[in-house]
């Protein structure tokens, strides 16, 4: 008993500071770092995307581009989580994000500008790292395998339908109550990885206009782009619909409440 009297007091002060002290953000951590994380990450993110598309061996196939998209995407999701910006660098995502009421109104033209940003100078560090000869036979990395008109629905409906299945995983594991997780990073970047290995070769799997946008400009490579615009902004579309009017929780739902 005396035991427990002595060690009643420690552990309240234990819990009082494990206890998250909250404070008003300033404007700097409020506006200005979360864009500037969606600069970095999709910098970086992009950059080593690019760079594996470009230094790829035909050896290795789709792998090497899959395990890197995916698994830059788990850490850097993971690292910067915790700011703001909610580690989104992709356009869908924030707004899938804001459509399930995640994200305010008024901060998704930065970051969404943060992202393009972040693309083109993820892809211009791309460009200074890697061998002219190589950066062209790859096309900067940009998404450079439609050729006809033969292949771009089935391209379309591709980037449409993978775009969709990331979001749905981001939104479940990020915004939906009943199913957040702190496994979010490992399973949005297996999501973004196993698409790429299924459907790399239908349309290139980017599922990401800013993905797309920096190579495309560094590159000057502008065939069939608005795929890779209307296909996954679509998909995040549909997937932000289906946790609003099928999967979400009570919160989220905006149908079948009771």
């Amino acid at each position: 008993m005396e035991k427990l009297e002595m060690e009643a007091p420690d552990s309240s002060l234990v819990d009082k500071a494990k206890k998250p002290i909250s404070k008003r953000l300033n404007k700097y951590e409020r506006v200005f770092q979360p864009c500037l994380a969606e600069v970095l990450g999709t910098m970086f993110f992009v950059f080593i995307g690019c760079v594996s598309v470009i230094e790829n061996t035909p050896a290795a196939g789709r792998l090497q581009p899959a395990l890197v998209h995916g698994l830059a995407v788990a850490v850097l999701v993971a690292v910067m989580d915790r700011i703001r910006s909610g580690s989104h660098f992709n356009p869908p995502f924030t707004v899938a994000v804001c459509l399930c009421g995640g994200l305010e109104l008024a901060m998704v033209a930065p970051y969404l500008v943060s992202q393009l940003v972040g693309g083109v100078l993820g892809a211009g560090m791309a460009k200074l790292m890697t061998s002219p000869e190589r950066f062209s036979n790859a096309s900067g990395a940009a998404f450079d395998l439609l050729r006809s008109e033969s292949q771009l629905y089935r391209a379309l409906f591709g980037e449409a339908a993978m775009t969709c299945l990331v979001t749905l995983v981001v939104l479940m594991v990020a915004v939906n109550s009943r199913t957040k997780t702190p496994f979010g990073p490992f399973l949005v970047g297996s999501t973004v990885m196993f698409n790429i290995l299924a459907g790399a070769d239908i349309s290139g799997a980017c599922m990401n206009p800013a993905r797309a946008f920096g190579p495309a400009l560094i590159a000057n490579h502008w065939t069939y782009h608005w795929v890779y615009w209307v296909g996954p902004i679509t998909g995040g579309a549909a997937a932000a619909a289906l946790v609003r009017l099928v999967l979400g929780d009570q919160k989220l739902r905006i149908v079948l409440k009771s």
